[in-house]
């Protein structure tokens, strides 16, 4: 396709979308419950076919499709199913003694036309999750899948139709220059899912049109151990969501800041937790998406100053890499410089909780920061004393699955949050309107304004 046809299409779409908003079909209630209740429909039905495209885009599991595409989808549409009558309400306000009588109340209005730009590595969760918040709020929605999950933003192009109200939901495929001709068109907000770099373009290519966006970034989400965490639960759920889609996830633990007392202990219970989890593969490697992605991650192998103390192998003609322990790499290695994404993981020791918060807060704000301790105490001192986007005490990445919790990064990492509530107030118009009667009608409120009139408007307002 040209980039003219291309652009075409892009209006096109966008036109018919706004046709159909502005009919109101998509306001009331029983839409919104029956397009939530069809993306449940979709990941139950769908399951095979999902986790096939998934093995053929990312080399992903079914298992790991289920869990990282599938139920996490599915959580939210139910989620937002049975509580999205509740948001709709229109909560009363009261009202101060001037603006007596009336009615205050605020009410959430659909934005109109909503733009989901999806990434590659959950290409179905962190597109329909996002759709999930648009179809609550009663939103048109164009979904733009990433063009390096092929085989899974064709089954989107196919599945959604089939499922949701065809005429306010469009699924656009294509590169790019797609995603740059659909921003041109203008959208009531764009939410984008991606790495901080292209995030900028996002935002600058929303700016002519003046598309509010919530972006949800990246980052190096760090993970501080202390001397008193409970260090077997730490590798284990280290060493699980580390190698979870091979590492190639926005908030899984991105290097470790480990007190030196427990760090060689820690170290070895992540080595031998990771062979554990790999026990009986065919293959201990794990598969990455790209050449381009590949290249980069052996680069970062390469240079790195750090001790490798476990994996460290690559295969080039079939793009996978053992998941790696790397100990005591320099601050200034590029392994330590750039989000990793993938089956790598940097350990390094510090003296204290103290020195590991100034280490994190000398670095852009992270999406997530992860802290493992005996002291609940402490861990909400260390999460408070370190900003990011979310935060977990003695796990690592599941607060993204809590509906009841707002996802979204902060400074680099990102900007504005979704998920649940959070997320239809987001593609939401939070509008205040104040209903007043036509009587009393006192004249001291209008010109020309005497002294006793302006005395008394003083004392009521």
């Amino acid at each position: 396709m040209t980039v003219h046809a291309a652009a075409q299409t892009a209006d096109t779409v966008v036109t018919g979308l706004r046709e159909v908003f502005e009919t109101a079909r998509t306001r009331p209630l029983r839409w919104r419950l029956d397009q939530l209740a069809a993306i449940e429909r979709l990941c139950d039905e769908q399951e095979p076919a999902i986790a096939a495209a998934l093995a053929e885009d990312l080399g992903r599991s079914a298992a790991e499709a289920w869990l990282g595409d599938i139920t996490s989808t599915k959580g939210e549409a139910a989620y937002a199913r049975r509580h999205v009558r509740k948001w709709m309400r229109r909560p009363r306000q009261s009202l101060p003694l001037a603006q007596l009588p009336g009615r205050g109340w605020v009410q959430y209005d659909p934005l109109g036309v909503v733009l989901i730009i999806g990434p590659w590595n959950y290409p179905v969760y962190l597109s329909l999750a996002p759709l999930v918040a648009a179809v609550a709020a009663g939103n048109c929605a164009v979904i733009k899948p990433s063009e390096l999950a092929p085989a899974t933003s064709a089954l989107l192009a196919r599945l959604v139709p089939r499922y949701l109200d065809s005429d306010a939901i469009r699924v656009v495929e294509g590169d790019a220059q797609t995603t740059q001709d659909l921003l041109a068109q203008g959208f009531d907000h764009a939410l984008f899912t991606g790495g901080t770099e292209v995030g900028r373009k996002i935002m600058a290519a929303a700016a002519p049109t003046l598309t509010p966006v919530t972006l949800e970034l990246g980052g190096k989400s760090p993970v501080i151990v202390t001397a008193d965490a409970d260090l077997d639960v730490a590798a284990r759920r280290l060493a699980w969501v580390k190698m979870l889609n091979s590492g190639q996830t926005c908030i899984a633990p991105d290097y470790v800041l480990a007190d030196a007392a427990i760090a060689d202990e820690l170290v070895a219970k992540i080595v031998d937790a990771i062979g554990r989890f790999r026990a009986g593969e065919p293959d201990t490697s794990l598969p990455i998406v790209n050449q381009r992605q590949f290249d980069r991650l052996v680069s970062l192998l390469s240079s790195t100053t750090g001790h490798v103390v476990a994996g460290g192998k690559w295969d080039t003609g079939r793009l996978r890499i053992e998941p790696t322990v790397v100990v005591d790499p320099a601050p200034t290695d590029p392994v330590m410089g750039e989000e990793i994404f993938g089956p790598i993981l940097p350990v390094l020791r510090v003296d204290s909780p103290e020195a590991a918060i100034r280490f994190v807060n000398s670095r852009p704000k992270p999406l997530a920061l992860y802290v493992f301790t005996g002291s609940q105490r402490r861990g909400r001192k260390i999460i408070d004393a370190a900003p990011s986007g979310g935060a977990v005490i003695n796990h690592i990445a599941m607060h993204c699955l809590v509906p009841q919790l707002p996802f979204g990064g902060v400074g680099a990492s990102g900007m504005g949050a979704y998920h649940g509530r959070w997320g239809f107030e987001t593609l939401s118009h939070r509008r205040a309107v104040l209903a007043k009667p036509a009587k009393p009608d006192p004249s001291l409120m209008y010109p020309p304004y005497t002294d006793r009139a302006l005395s008394i408007m003083r004392r009521l307002m």
